[in-house]
């Protein structure tokens, strides 16, 4: 009301509520939505800026009257849960002191316990299950109680908990975290890289429904849930595509948001409110938002407070100041909370301290958590975020309930363990208590275990579970690469034009066409892509509802419903997020589909690695593309587009081949074995190949290379030359072509012979190398084995020069292997804008600096005139005094 003149606001506000009641009465809620937007209109022509509040008051958005009855055995989910927790807690407790420092978290679990429970008992669907098993994300510091489950359910052992963290025990044990590599059968998706869970969640929910707009997939009400926690949500991954998801009408995705208020080291938000800022940023992106914030003894109270006063007081106290309650007594509370307003105390007046105290949170109460999954699940037209408040370390007590050290609580003393057994129930005698014994019922007709085995069947099964079923996929005939085999002529063209040459072919073959999923973040023009825009087209769910202003030209831009190219934008993160739902698809849908993601390799590879490192956690299969790679080919871009670190940073990555490939004959022969290895022999890898988009001329495949291609190294081009004075040159992707005008320069100009490599991997040569090494090492009675790198160089006396568009120490990782002395030549430093020729003699990779360092390396050797050198830098015109390009 105006503050200015209280009596006319009374009358006009006294007005305008009748009618609205009115119109709600004779014409419904729609009518009155309709009104209410009209004025808005209306008050913006007169100048009047009204924004609609993006947040609700503080207080449980589904009312008691709407709560539904709770469907499930109370008594009986009550003990299945209270065991959950304590067998959670023990397997932490005990592991640690086994082994002081294993680490482990009591409180995520403790503080999820019934969020969780609900949605086992009631909600996310199996395998088995008619509509599909429901895709689930689990919050990973939360794994213990998952775990735990498992135990009740018979799905794992007394010793499996016993071995909490210790997987390399002699019998194997429980991984830290959801790890689907390490536990194949059980995790789904890697989820405790805190911001992952939520992208991938959503990229996730997209795939589902473009699997069911190609037809691929059957249309059905599978949900994809992601289990999250309010601190988690501060990751830029966290909330960067929930855009996405309210655009696309995912509808099929829920969110719930584990609102402890509490992160590792203090409150999430102590001067605000982080469940209001959540509601907000999601309702502002199109999301159905439900808070449970309340459990039912907050219900009396609430009902009764006809003034408002209570839903404001709830309103205005901060997040820290909760957190402050949740340790305090029911006399504090009293005081500090409903003491501000004598009608608050006069609302509690007939409550004891000690229920005060018990006041719950809604995340906490079964009934109120019920309620707001089953809204979730039955909502339509956009997905939902549950924003459930609970307690960080609910049932710790003193040990580290609501407390700032909870998150790293990892031991509880006798006093400690005798408090929680007898909090929640579990029937272990005083005297065996300090040995935290795990704890399931003995008897195999027990209530509680058929109960808990009877809600799983009628959901389908038990979750998590991963299960691979699907029939190999056959690679598809050499005829089709046929014409890459063959190579260009004496036209010249990039290898980023003959990838999507190649995807083109993919997509239009009868046989494995359908499962190829191209993805590409904005930059589908730079690749040449836009050929593929009209005959296989851009997904889109609604299809295209606009003419796109390139109509008339033969390469428009053109969406589809069942397009099968996935153009994301410039979001290099949730393209690699559709790579993982597309690559994992096999195990998740039993669906052999071949992600291409196509992508500058600079900012994939800098921005994607925490995904890139998940996609090899969750055993991906598909095709990453770096293109315009190397340091050297981007003309004129500069220092943040080029890359010369890609292949190094991707060495980490254990089951990523990465291969460099400079013809199209090398990129077919890749292409075509990934093919055969992750879908017909079912490997579980995944393959980065860097492309770029120099022209030249690709030459015909040579007899016999084939297996140095997938190798890492094959022999390109042999010296006629017959001198003891001998150069291998090796020469990757497009500075290949620099190795073989050295070899020309160098027998031409000095008659140096060289032999000309082409090494196509640099990380396969290496792990060869280190695999052999490692055999030779624990078998030391046997005869040595040779790695592929020392028997191709078994008789050789030459020196090596190797020069690639990456850093020096690519090259150098296989040195040690090699029979003679290494020189590498790389491109460290920060990158220039300029010209291809400007930017190899900067870092000094061009042909003269290779037919150089091959000239010193022999003369360092007594095997040429000590002379020649210096005479070289005179010939080429090479500065010798010149700024180091890495300190440049």
């Amino acid at each position: 009301m105006p503050d200015n003149n209280p009596e006319i606001g009374a009358v006009e506000y006294s007005e305008w509520l009748k009618s609205l009641s009115d119109v709600l009465e004779t014409h419904g809620p729609v009518q009155v939505k309709g009104l209410l937007n009209r004025l808005l209109f209306e008050a913006q022509k007169h100048g009047i800026s009204v924004r609609p509040p993006l947040s609700t008051p503080y207080v449980n958005t589904i009312s008691t009257e709407d709560t539904p009855p709770y469907p499930g055995r109370r008594e009986y989910e009550r003990r299945i849960k209270s065991w959950i927790r304590w067998n959670a807690m023990a397997m932490v407790v005990r592991a640690n002191r086994e082994l002081s420092g294993i680490g482990g978290h009591i409180s995520s679990y403790a503080s999820c316990a019934t969020l969780w429970e609900v949605g086992f008992q009631h909600f996310w669907r199996g395998r088995e299950h008619e509509q599909g098993g429901d895709i689930i994300y689990f919050q990973g510091h939360a794994a213990p109680g998952v775990y735990a489950r498992a135990y009740l359910e018979g799905r794992l052992s007394a010793f499996d908990l016993e071995n909490f963290r210790q997987e390399l025990s002699p019998d194997g044990g429980l991984p830290s975290y959801p790890h689907p590599r390490l536990m194949p059968d059980f995790w789904q998706f890697p989820t405790v890289s805190m911001g992952l869970s939520p992208i991938m969640s959503i990229y996730q929910a997209r795939f589902n429904k473009y699997l069911e707009n190609r037809g691929l997939k059957k249309p059905s009400d599978q949900k994809v849930w992601a289990l999250l926690g309010d601190g988690e949500m501060d990751e830029p991954e966290s909330l960067g595509a929930i855009s996405l998801a309210g655009r696309d009408k995912l509808d099929n995705l829920i969110f719930v948001v584990n609102c402890n208020l509490q992160r590792l080291d203090g409150p999430v938000r102590g001067n605000a409110k982080i469940v209001q800022e959540l509601e907000t940023v999601f309702s502002g992106a199109g999301w159905n938002v439900i808070k449970v914030l309340w459990g039912s003894g907050w219900d009396p109270l609430l009902e009764k407070d006809i003034t408002g006063l209570l839903a404001k007081r709830l309103e205005e106290v901060p997040d820290g100041q909760f957190q402050k309650y949740a340790v305090s007594g029911g006399a504090y509370i009293r005081k500090d909370f409903f003491g501000k307003e004598p009608q608050l105390l006069e609302l509690v007046k007939n409550y004891s301290d000690e229920q005060l105290e018990k006041l719950q949170r809604g995340g906490h109460d079964p009934a109120k958590v019920y309620a707001a999954f089953r809204a979730a699940v039955e909502h339509k037209g956009s997905p939902t975020v549950v924003l459930a408040q609970t307690l960080k370390g609910y049932g710790l007590g003193e040990a580290g309930e609501g407390r700032n050290i909870t998150h790293q609580q990892k031991k509880l003393n006798e006093d400690e363990l005798l408090e929680f057994r007898s909090r929640f129930g579990i029937p272990i005698a005083d005297g065996e208590v300090q040995e935290a014994p795990f704890y399931r019922p003995l008897a195999e007709d027990n209530k509680e275990i058929q109960y808990l085995h009877q809600q799983r069947q009628k959901l389908g099964g038990y979750v998590p579970s991963r299960k691979v079923d699907i029939e190999p996929l056959k690679t598809p005939d050499e005829k089709l690469f046929e014409e890459f085999y063959n190579g260009s002529g004496e036209r010249e063209v990039a290898t980023t034009m003959v990838m999507v040459r190649m995807l083109s072919k993919l997509l239009a073959d009868k046989e494995i066409g359908k499962y190829i999923v191209p993805i590409v973040p904005d930059e589908a023009r730079t690749f040449g892509m836009e050929s593929l825009f009209r005959q296989f087209g851009i997904y889109s769910p609604m299809g295209q509802l606009y003419e796109p202003v390139d109509k008339e030209s033969l390469l428009f831009y053109n969406e589809e419903k069942d397009g099968a190219i996935i153009e994301e934008g410039i979001t290099e993160a949730g393209s690699m997020s559709s790579f993982l739902a597309a690559g994992t698809a096999y195990a998740t849908h039993g669906l052999n589909m071949i992600p291409f993601y196509l992508f500058y390799s600079i900012f994939g590879c800098q921005r994607m690695l925490d995904l890139i490192w998940a996609a090899g956690d969750s055993m991906a299969k598909g095709f990453l593309v770096g293109g315009i790679s190397g340091r050297t080919t981007l003309a004129g871009e500069g220092l943040q587009h080029q890359d010369g670190q890609s292949h190094h940073i991707y060495m980490a990555v254990p089951n990523l081949k990465c291969y460099d490939p400079a013809y199209a004959y090398e990129l077919a022969v890749i292409v075509r074995d990934g093919l055969s290895r992750m879908y017909e022999k079912q490997e579980n890898i995944f393959y980065y190949i860097t492309i770029m988009n120099e022209f030249y001329e690709m030459p015909a495949m040579p007899d016999g290379v084939r297996e140095g291609i997938l190798k890492g190294l094959y022999r390109l081009k042999t010296s006629t030359l017959n001198k003891a004075a001998r150069v291998n040159l090796f020469g990757s992707g497009t500075i290949l072509n620099q190795a073989i005008e050295a070899q020309k320069l160098l027998e031409s100009k000095y008659q140096i012979p060289a032999d000309v490599y082409s090494v196509t991997s640099y990380k396969e040569l290496y792990l060869d190398c280190t695999a052999t090494e490692r055999e030779n090492l624990l078998h030391p009675a046997d005869k040595p084995k040779q790695s592929y790198l020392q028997q191709t160089f078994a008789d050789s006396s030459a020196v090596f020069v190797a020069a690639s568009d990456y850093m020096k120490t690519l090259p150098l990782t296989i040195a040690k292997w090699l029979p003679g002395k290494l020189i590498a030549l790389g491109t460290d430093g920060f990158g220039r804008s300029d010209t291809r020729d400007a930017l190899r003699d900067y870092f000094e990779v061009d042909y003269r600096y290779i037919a150089m360092a091959a000239l010193n390396a022999l003369a360092a050797e007594g095997k040429i005139d000590s002379s020649l050198p210096a005479q070289a830098i005179k010939d080429l015109e090479i500065d010798p005094d010149k700024n180091n390009p890495l300190l440049a």
